[in-house]
């Protein structure tokens, strides 16, 4: 960066400069760590031990293991859920299924959210950043693929957008991160075939 009269601009004295491969190795060091030993376990020390740096690395980028956490949480959810727009509430569900089992099998979602929604019960702040990173905008796809259905006549006008997303993402998410076992070839050509069933039955 340079000044006005073009003359570099240093770096004010004492100035903290985070370097990205630490901040990575950091958050990598914490899904693995809360993959060992969950949350409640997790302390800043063996975060640090894990990524290889010492506990001011950590502290000078996060002020806790929860605003740690939350920040990693967000970041996952930033990937989001694009709306699909295939021309029919089929396509729809089938594409909505797709991306759903790709981003349920990230370590995000398969080993830390399960742990995360247990602290929730506890811990309002984490309960509030689940729903406004992860529920909310999956809510908004699947009210647009609603809507979008409606308009086609494919669905009732007012249909309701949480029972769809409890029909579609649901036993996507038992079958993955809950039970734990891959789905059999066609399991999503299936499984969006019940769904579109049940939300025009």
């Amino acid at each position: 960066m340079t000044t006005p009269s073009g003359t570099p601009r240093r770096t004010p004295a004492g100035a903290a400069v985070l370097r990205e491969d630490v901040t990575e190795a950091i958050r990598t060091a914490v899904l693995e760590e809360l993959a060992a030993v969950g949350f409640a376990r997790m302390s800043i020390e063996g975060i640090a031990r894990r990524a290889g740096v010492g506990k001011t690395a950590v502290y000078r980028r996060w002020k806790s293991k929860l605003s740690l956490v939350l920040d990693l949480v967000g970041a996952f959810a930033v990937q989001g859920l694009p709306a699909p727009a295939t021309g029919s509430l089929h396509g729809d569900v089938r594409a909505l299924l797709e991306v759903a089992a790709h981003a349920l099998r990230h370590p995000v979602a398969s080993q830390v959210i399960p742990d995360l929604l247990v602290e929730s019960v506890r811990n309002p702040e984490i309960a509030d950043t689940l729903k406004a990173a992860l529920l909310d905008p999956q809510q908004g796809v699947v009210a647009q693929v609603v809507r979008s259905a409606a308009e086609r006549g494919e669905l009732p006008a007012g249909a309701d957008a949480d029972r769809a997303l409890d029909l579609v993402i649901g036993p996507l998410y038992w079958r993955l991160v809950v039970v734990r076992t891959e789905p059999p070839k066609g399991y999503l050509d299936d499984l969006a075939r019940s769904a579109v069933a049940a939300l025009t039955a």
